[in-house]
């Protein structure tokens, strides 16, 4: 029951994102059908480009529509039944710039949007019939679009209710543990509680439209682009300007502004945390929770944002390292205040490196963890992720250590030069990776530095969200036989190279109208082997939640497929004089260690109850199911019990900066109180404390 609540929480979070308000367009936007001849002119660069016939008519036809109303909760039969003509014409309409369907989905798609604020309303203002036998499947894949509106607010009634009755499980709940607390607690009455979970719902509901409707037309044009770029693939995608200044951040690690990080809330930009180390946390004045009302750009007059779309928002109050921007803010105590900020560089310090030092058997070991392969593509002199890992190794080896566990495990990848540059930083020389364009031979990537910065005992961890650049390293190093892989059951199997095109080169229009991450490469392993859907099996394969679930790039429909190609020409590392023996260790200790069985138990269960999509509407029956969820659940809780006797500690150069870096000390103790209670780790360096050089080697280094 818990997974379903989770499941139906983010289907309506995906949705709120699809949608744009009602912005008004015409079919005879320039900039639009500029836009289109632009995309047909590069996606023909495309890896494995598309032909453009009746079937990518109907899969752009179909995902359109899914992608629009994924719980089937607007459109009715006889909206798609009218639709249906244009399932097999939308290829004609793409050669000619025709955006005939998409207007017409468009505008009926915000009719249906706007009568559906109404249904809402009108359900949640009388008390549920909680006695009453009824139930909501949540597979909304199978779903058959309402024959009518009397079917469609049948709909909204089980999906208000679903979200009532599990407010009101958790109300009730709750005035039970107060009463455990106090015994002269008054608890609230049914009929209190009831009220006030449909009063909740509806709050919840009322915002979501609101940022429904702060979205514009732009936003919702996109989302049809990126309905045709992903019948490509499922990584080809359209950057709308808004979104490529986001992936712009997310790939380097900073931006320039007040560092905060900003919120909807009703009609209001809500502060919902601050930046530690940033320009506003070293002010000291802005607070999480502060409302903002107005934005000035030094001493011009102030701009009202309250009821402004959070994007644009956003864009009055970031800007250049060095100016000032004056916040008139809402304070949680109802006082209002005007607050002076000077812009600066913002670093988001979870993007870069960081390793701690931990002692076992004696030896002293580094912990690395890479969260991904960072580099600013438009400051070649900002920090990398090969610069500052190369960095972390020499400070690692000043500490005396004897192993390396390498973290990799939810590094979605970043750029492939720097992957490159790091595989070559544990083999002396040789190929990396293999990438090959469209009807060329495949392109041997080779360590362009010579040396070889870390050769002792290395171990590598991934997991199922190990991907793209995470899988090229990983690959390297299993291929060489220089690490020893560890993780789940195999990486996200991303072994597609995307590149950015700037669709602005190609028009004289004075609009901005955005990029496109475009597939034009695929990249194999050294082996000859593609990572494409097959990821990285790891060595020692160890459970977790999702090893029974369909995860990565498997699950994508429109993924392109696993090949081979030539081997690169490569020696073994083979430098391990107990590499196979390590492995098979390491085996025997999972198979037969109690947490371990446990997780796999608990996976297993995991994929059963995500199997089972059906909730239940009666209290009681609701009431029954949860309970024997949580009962069940009881038998995995002992999984958080799982901690070692271990200690880890920073390295030596970051003890100083403990007490001067704002916020560093409080993160690193929570790191590495984790990391004691990280059973994955844990074995990790029970293998690395195993691996051991061989002789001869260490004789020839010396």
């Amino acid at each position: 029951m818990m997974l379903r609540k989770i499941s139906l929480a983010l289907l309506f979070v995906f949705t709120f994102g699809l949608f744009s308000n009602t912005a008004q367009a015409t079919n005879n936007d320039p900039k639009d059908k500029v836009l289109m001849t632009i995309l047909k002119y590069v996606l023909a660069s495309h890896y494995e480009p598309e032909e453009i016939n009746d079937e990518f008519s109907e899969r752009v036809y179909n995902d359109f529509l899914e992608n629009l109303d994924p719980l089937k909760r607007y459109f009715l039969a006889s909206d798609i039944e009218e639709f249906s003509q244009y399932k097999y014409r939308i290829d004609d309409q793409y050669k000619k710039e025709d955006l005939t369907f998409f207007f017409k989905v468009y505008e009926r798609f915000m009719t249906r949007t706007e009568t559906a604020k109404g249904f809402y309303k009108e359900i949640l203002a009388a008390p549920f019939d909680y006695d009453k036998n009824e139930t909501l499947d949540v597979d909304y894949e199978a779903r058959k679009y309402a024959q009518n509106e009397n079917e469609l607010i049948q709909l909204w009634h089980h999906q208000l209710k679903f979200s009532a009755i599990s407010r009101l499980h958790d109300y009730l709940e709750e005035e039970d543990r107060k009463l455990e607390e106090d015994a002269n607690y008054e608890k609230k009455s049914w009929t209190e509680l009831e009220e006030k979970a449909r009063q909740m719902t509806e709050e919840n509901l009322d915002e979501f439209f609101i940022r429904m409707d702060q979205l514009t037309y732009e936003n919702w044009f996109a989302t049809y682009i990126n309905t045709i770029t992903s019948e490509y693939d499922p990584h080809t995608t359209y950057f709308d300007p808004a979104s490529k200044k986001k992936f712009d951040q997310g790939i380097s690690g900073k931006l320039e502004g007040i560092g905060a990080r900003l919120t909807t809330k009703s009609n209001y930009t809500k502060v919902s945390e601050i930046i530690v180390g940033g320009p506003a946390w070293k002010q000291g004045e802005l607070e999480a929770e502060d409302l903002i009302l107005k934005v000035a750009q030094g001493d011009e007059e102030p701009l009202d944002i309250v009821g402004m779309r959070l994007d644009d928002a956003i864009e009055f109050i970031k800007g250049k390292k060095g100016t000032e921007v004056r916040l008139t803010v809402k304070k949680i105590d109802g006082s209002t205040k005007v607050i002076s900020i000077i812009r600066d560089v913002v670093e988001i310090q979870e993007t870069f490196v960081k390793s701690s030092l931990v002692e076992k058997d004696g030896k002293k070991f580094g912990v690395i963890h890479l969260p991904s392969f960072y580099v600013d593509f438009d400051d070649k002199d900002y920090r990398n992720c090969a610069s500052d890992m190369a960095q972390e190794i020499e400070r690692l080896k000043k500490d005396k250590i004897e192993g390396i566990v390498l973290d990799l495990r939810n590094n979605g990848g970043g750029s492939l030069p720097a992957v490159v540059d790091i595989a070559g930083m544990f083999i002396d020389k040789g190929p990396m990776v293999q990438v090959k364009y469209r009807d060329r031979d495949p392109d041997a990537k080779v360590d362009r530095n010579a040396g070889i910065l870390w050769d002792g005992p290395l171990v590598v961890m991934v997991n199922e969200y190990s991907a793209s650049a995470s899988e090229i390293f990983a690959a390297a190093m299993q291929d060489y036989k220089r690490a020893v892989i560890i993780g789940g059951q195999q990486t996200f199997g991303k072994g597609t190279v995307q590149s950015i095109y700037d669709l602005n080169k190609f028009h004289n229009l004075n609009d901005d109208i955005g990029a496109l991450k475009l597939t034009i490469q695929k990249f194999y392993r050294i082996n000859g082997s593609s990572v494409q859907l097959e990821g990285v099996k790891s060595d020692i394969k160890l459970p977790n939640r999702l090893s029974y679930m369909e995860v990565g790039e498997r699950q994508e429909k429109t993924a392109l497929g696993f090949d081979k190609v030539t081997p690169a020409n490569y020696s073994e590392w083979n430098n391990y004089s107990n590499f196979n023996e390590v492995i098979n260790n390491s085996k025997k200790r999972v198979s037969s260690n109690k947490y371990f069985r446990l997780i796999d138990e608990h996976a297993k269960w995991l994929k059963k109850s995500a199997d089972d999509t059906v909730v239940y509407l009666n209290y009681a029956a609701y009431k029954k199911d949860l309970e024997q969820h949580e009962q069940t659940s009881k038998k995995f809780k002992e999984i958080r019990d799982f901690k070692t006797n271990l200690t880890y500690t920073s390295p030596g150069y970051e003890i100083s900066l403990l007490e001067s870096v704002p916020g560093l000390k409080d993160k690193r103790e929570a790191w590495h109180k984790n990391l004691t209670k990280d059973i994955y780790v844990n074995e990790a360096l029970n293998v690395l404390s195993e691996l051991k050089i061989k002789p001869e080697y260490l004789l020839v280094k010396n």
